[in-house]
């Protein structure tokens, strides 16, 4: 088996989980959750959507959104950063922000906004809170990626299962993180792919 189809083997089994990065502490974790969506050879870039009026530049690096006596459901979100042909980008930036269990954007701070790098698999890990939906928008949370050097890609994830997504008309399936429950924590997996041309 070439090195190529082993990275996707693991990629789609969920293999890279060692370490607990892709699932929740091992005093949560039930299973890895499978790649959303799963990559294949020459597979579309994560699709593209708006930055929204909230976007604010130089939030803090931090892998961790809650703080202390936060309202709202905790959710840990890992995944991937790959390229088309399902290479890992390393160092790529991940840069979220969102609405906290209100539906408000603190745009005077950087409450619920933070940014990292992922590692040299490109993985990333954030714990933060489920958002809450508004007039609207269903639940969401803004993304921007960039790899060293390259194109950002803004971008938005949304939740399965949710009564707004139908009213939403930037909703987009393809953009749904896959979730599970984790005993009070919610855990979810997006893997995005970049067009690196």
């Amino acid at each position: 088996m070439s090195d190529h189809l082993t990275r996707r083997h693991l990629l789609a089994t969920g293999a890279f989980a060692a370490g607990g990065l892709l699932t929740l502490d091992p005093a949560l974790a039930q299973q890895p959750l499978n790649p959303t969506p799963e990559c294949r050879d020459g597979a579309a870039a994560t699709m593209r959507q708006t930055e929204g009026p909230f976007f604010k530049p130089a939030s803090p690096e931090r892998t961790e959104l809650i703080e202390p006596g936060m309202a709202g459901q905790p959710i840990e979100l890992v995944g991937f950063v790959l390229t088309r042909n399902c290479k890992p980008v390393a160092g790529a930036l991940v840069d979220l922000w969102q609405a906290d269990d209100k539906g408000e954007y603190d745009n005077a701070g950087f409450r619920l906004r933070g940014h990292q790098f992922a590692d040299g698999e490109g993985r990333f890990r954030l714990r933060t809170i489920v958002p809450a939906a508004y007039p609207g928008r269903t639940r969401h949370i803004h993304v921007k990626l960039q790899p060293k050097g390259g194109r950002v890609l803004t971008t938005q994830l949304y939740f399965p299962s949710e009564r707004e997504n139908r009213q939403d008309p930037l909703f987009r399936r393809e953009l749904l993180i896959r979730t599970a429950k984790n005993e009070g924590w919610l855990a979810g997996r997006f893997d995005f792919v970049l067009d690196m041309g």
